[in-house]
């Protein structure tokens, strides 16, 4: 059977299906030049579905679903995480869950170390984080796109601009890790920006 063609989205305001400021901003950036406005979850009050799936497609798929039907607005949802090759490719879907404090809230430097102190003996650097961007319309249809940026682990985190891993991950090519570089540069080489182009393509108008 032939492919059905993507549902192109004609929508100028839509709902961020995200409680991270940011990725919130990041996707903002992106969506800004096609003249579409995000509002976040968290501004809607939108509750955060539980995360169940075992993949980057499958959790972003959950949360763009959960926040359409809810807000009865189109859903953007970001699922992304860092992986690290002599990990096997953890921390993976379970990032944020590594950062995760037995309080509440989340500290990424708590987390950073971690992935050091276990991939330290190994001498594969090989890093890599994935994106998983997700449409959701509140009839239920999706159109899911996922992007990956490539590179190594450095140690120690280096950079105040970047969010999350950022500060240990210089993506190839570069000499700066994702937190040294200046935004722009960032959002044209990052794994949000290599899956926004798919889902640009298949579903936006300028």
């Amino acid at each position: 059977m032939p492919a059905l063609p993507h549902r192109r989205l004609t929508e100028r305001r839509i709902v961020m299906a995200s409680h991270n400021a940011g990725k919130v901003r990041e996707n903002a950036a992106l969506l800004a030049e096609y003249g579409i406005a995000i509002v976040s979850a968290k501004e809607l009050g939108l509750p955060e579905p539980a995360e169940t799936e075992t993949s980057f497609l499958g959790n972003a798929t959950i949360k763009a679903l959960a926040a359409a039907r809810a807000s009865g607005l189109v859903a953007l949802a970001d699922d992304s995480g860092f992986s690290v090759a002599s990990l096997n490719g953890d921390p993976g879907v379970y990032t944020a869950d590594w950062a995760e404090q037995p309080g509440g809230g989340r500290d990424y430097a708590q987390a950073m170390a971690r992935v050091e102190a276990l991939a330290r003996p190994q001498a594969d650097r090989t890093a890599w984080f994935t994106c998983a961007l997700v449409l959701a319309w509140p009839d239920g249809h999706v159109e899911g796109f996922e992007g990956k940026a490539m590179g190594e682990w450095v140690w120690p985190p280096r950079g105040e601009k970047g969010f999350g891993y950022d500060p240990m991950f210089v993506p190839a090519g570069h000499a700066e890790t994702f937190a040294e570089m200046d935004p722009a540069v960032k959002h044209a080489i990052s794994h949000r920006a290599a899956a926004f182009r798919m889902l640009a393509e298949a579903c936006l108008e300028k």
